[in-house]
């Protein structure tokens, strides 16, 4: 049966909106699956590609020809100078003068010393080879004698004033009726906490030098020395709320054994890093990501908070007056960089790298050279300034033109809502545009726990703040790490109570 034409023209509005819902169905369907290819595509990348963000000088074939990258602001010209080619005169370097040297000398025989003419050699110099030579680890006992004394006249009363027998006391340790010296504990958490060797690696390299150490034994070692030690943590929380600057981040932990929680559950290491006025850092072991850490460590602050765009430090920032919140460049030009890498069509995002790398540019121009406080943040605000109004104006242009739940569309919004926070480094010389020196004083971190996998108690996870933050610290001042929990371990039980340091004995 055929429709009539007046049929056909009643029909064709219906026809149409079916076909337009078709239409727009269709493009969300491939939005989608643009997004999910984006993802999975990132995916892959972060499980099997290098983790470098690093780019090629030469970006011209990054971009793809069917994206317009034609109207991102000209204010960036890639200018590359190649300074003049210096030769290095091959061989490898010097080795460390510190190091004791043992000399060997090497002499030719006496009948060798004869010339053919007759004559006896004159020695005219010497030509040193230094090679390294290794001893394995040395343990020694410390055999502690006591002496005792008596009176062979009166034998002493037995009182407390007049003993029968005298004796030296004991010397203060950090662990009282423990074999375990400060050198000692020092070495093993030096191999624990710094060359990630879990406990259970070192009790086997103990029982090949002939000495039994179980990582029982160690365990409950670390987990003493962290509470002992727990005066000087709250002498480093001080010291970071008194600003004026400071920096937070925070990765995830498993810890086994937690009260009401499944061992799979995820918990959260935190870290403080204060400075300049106040180097230390700061480890804090935390059951969840909530703000109740950071609300506490940042109660009364006043002065300059560098972090991430995670909400829980927005909140600080509109909880504490006193608190003025910093932005990292580090963590946008991060989520360019993955867009660019996960996208088809990543012309923009290499786009968005660019404009912070000019940045990064002048900031590490500026520190190249010998300012004052004053000097360098004129300079840098006369200089970046208009590399951040371009980068702005090209974030705002193109987010109107990018669907927002791609990732570049993620980067574009990440970028804008953290934008107020980005400024403030230009406000002070001693901040930086990122928050990388928290990341890298969490990163050891990060690379113990590839070899260890999970903390075995709450108790564990807390004495291991304690010791990652006196050696983070340590490294933050240019200490050698070991010297540093050697000296701390060693004078920590002589320290009186009404010295200033409550210091268990």
């Amino acid at each position: 049966m055929e429709l009539g034409r007046d049929t056909l023209a009643e029909l064709e509005p219906d026809v149409r909106s079916y076909i337009n819902e078709l239409e727009q169905s269709n493009h969300a369907l491939e939005l989608q699956y643009e997004i999910l290819e984006e993802e999975h595509r990132l995916l892959l990348l972060k499980r099997f590609a290098r983790s470098s963000e690093q780019e090629s000088s030469d970006q011209s074939q990054l971009f793809d020809e069917t994206e317009d990258t034609s109207d991102a602001p000209t204010g960036i010209e890639e200018k590359i100078t190649v300074g003049e080619h210096t030769k290095k005169k091959p061989g490898r370097k010097p080795i460390d003068p510190r190091h004791p040297r043992h000399e060997i000398v090497h002499d030719l025989s006496d009948e060798e010393k004869q010339c053919a003419c007759g004559h006896e050699l004159v020695r005219i110099g010497e030509e040193p080879t230094e090679k390294i030579q290794v001893i394995p680890e040395q343990i020694w006992i410390e055999r502690h004698i006591r002496v005792k004394y008596a009176c062979h006249h009166c034998e002493g009363s037995g009182d407390e004033d007049h003993p029968a027998v005298r004796i030296a006391p004991v010397p203060r340790t950090i662990l009282p009726r423990s074999i375990a010296t400060a050198g000692l504990i020092a070495f093993i958490l030096i191999n624990k906490f710094v060359d990630h060797l879990p406990y259970y690696r070192q009790e086997k390299r103990f029982a090949r030098i002939g000495i039994d150490i179980s990582r029982q034994d160690m365990s409950n070692w670390t987990i003493a020395v962290g509470r002992i030690l727990q005066p000087l943590i709250e002498r480093f929380r001080t010291m970071i709320r008194g600003g004026p600057f400071v920096q937070i981040d925070e990765t995830p932990v498993q810890v086994m054994n937690e009260p009401g929680r499944k061992n799979t559950s995820k918990s959260y290491m935190w870290l403080a890093r204060g400075g300049p006025e106040t180097p230390v850092t700061l480890y804090h072991y935390s059951r969840t990501r909530s703000a109740e850490y950071s609300r506490e460590l940042m109660s009364g602050f006043e002065g300059y908070l560098q972090t991430d765009g995670y909400r829980v430090y927005r909140l600080l920032e509109s909880e504490e007056p006193g608190l003025m919140r910093v932005g990292c460049f580090a963590h946008v030009r991060r989520k360019f960089h993955e867009a660019a890498q996960a996208s088809k069509k990543s012309g923009a995002a290499h786009e968005g790298t660019k404009y912070i790398s000019a940045i990064y540019r002048i900031e590490r121009d500026l520190r190249s050279q010998e300012l004052d406080a004053d000097e360098f943040v004129r300079r840098r605000r006369e200089l970046v300034e208009p590399e951040i109004q371009r980068f702005h104006a090209w974030l705002v242009k193109k987010q109107s033109s990018v669907v927002p739940s791609t990732l570049l569309g993620k980067a574009l919004h990440y970028a804008l809502s953290e934008w107020d926070a980005l400024q403030r480094y230009l406000d002070q010389a001693y901040i930086t545009p990122d928050n990388n020196d928290a990341e890298n004083a969490i990163r050891p971190f990060v690379l113990g726990r590839k070899n260890w996998l999970f903390s075995g108690s709450p108790r564990g996870a807390d004495a291991s703040c304690t010791i990652y933050s006196l050696i983070e610290t340590a490294k933050q001042n240019g200490l050698d790490p070991f010297a540093y929990l050697n000296y701390i371990l060693d004078r920590a039980p002589r320290i009186d109570n009404d010295a200033g340091c409550n210091v268990p004995h």
